[in-house]
């Protein structure tokens, strides 16, 4: 198979999306256990993809122990094989399937699968589509289990309706789709849950940052990286104007 990286990584959300929808559909598992067989048979078929397609590129997955040798790669992708466990268990649509590269740090492209959509959408970034123009009242979407109290506050102060929804890819691809305006999340996350949709983001116009307005930067030695803010660019420095006052926070 020879491949250019975003076909590469479009093919392989793809395809890890549809093994996802097979482990489930099987009925074998059940509960927490779906979850686990989904994330590990996932996980499998696109570390050893990768490995298989690019030998020579780092990588870091959710669902596998962390090689530091990654850190001294200028290409890593970076990968989560089920964004949003609970909703894929649950057999909802707002779960995902990420798989980007980041080179030098930069989310520079990648794609984002969500399978549960009718015709298992991917969105990847070199295939930019539309976005639709806003509503009158701007949506922000949150968790639906447990909203950050920051999105919460904003929203009141944007009078914005809040849309509840599960995994961050989904949250993310939701300002694509029209479906959302707004993602801001403070609480808590990984590079994994935001290098795939923080680069589709990007490469569909829309702005993507830390919530302080700093640049989200990849392939670190700590993994964690807890916020992030994406939405349309004319949303951009009200949002984060807000979330420095509420922060007392400087934006960068």
């Amino acid at each position: 198979m020879s491949m250019n990286d975003t076909d590469l990584a479009s093919h392989l959300a793809k395809v890890a999306g549809d093994i996802l929808l097979h482990v489930r559909d099987s009925g074998v598992f059940g509960g927490k256990a779906l979850g686990k067989a989904g994330d590990q048979t996932a996980n499998q078929f696109l570390c050893h993809a990768l490995r298989e397609q690019r030998p020579d590129d780092g990588l870091l997955s959710e669902e596998e122990k962390d090689n530091p040798a990654r850190l001294e790669k200028s290409r890593v992708w970076i990968v989560d094989p089920v964004d949003g466990t609970r909703e894929y268990g649950e057999a909802r649509a707002d779960w995902a399937v990420h798989v980007g590269l980041s080179v030098d740090g930069q989310p520079v492209l990648g794609a984002v699968a969500l399978p549960g959509l009718d015709g298992g959408t991917v969105l990847r970034t070199d295939q930019p589509r539309p976005v639709p123009p806003p509503p009158a009242r701007l949506r922000m979407v949150v968790s639906r289990t447990r909203p950050a109290s920051e999105a919460v506050t904003i929203a009141e102060k944007l009078d914005a309706e809040l849309v509840p929804m599960g995994s961050a890819g989904a949250k993310a691809m939701a300002v694509i789709l029209g479906q959302a305006d707004i993602y801001l999340h403070s609480g808590g996350q990984y590079e994994w849950d935001s290098m795939a949709p923080a680069a589709v983001a990007i490469a569909h116009g829309l702005h993507a940052s830390r919530i302080d307005g700093s640049p989200l930067i990849y392939n670190q030695a700590d993994v964690y990286l807890p916020d992030l803010l994406i939405c349309r660019k004319e949303h951009a420095e009200t949002v984060l104007g807000l979330i420095a006052a509420l922060t007392q926070t400087p934006v960068k």
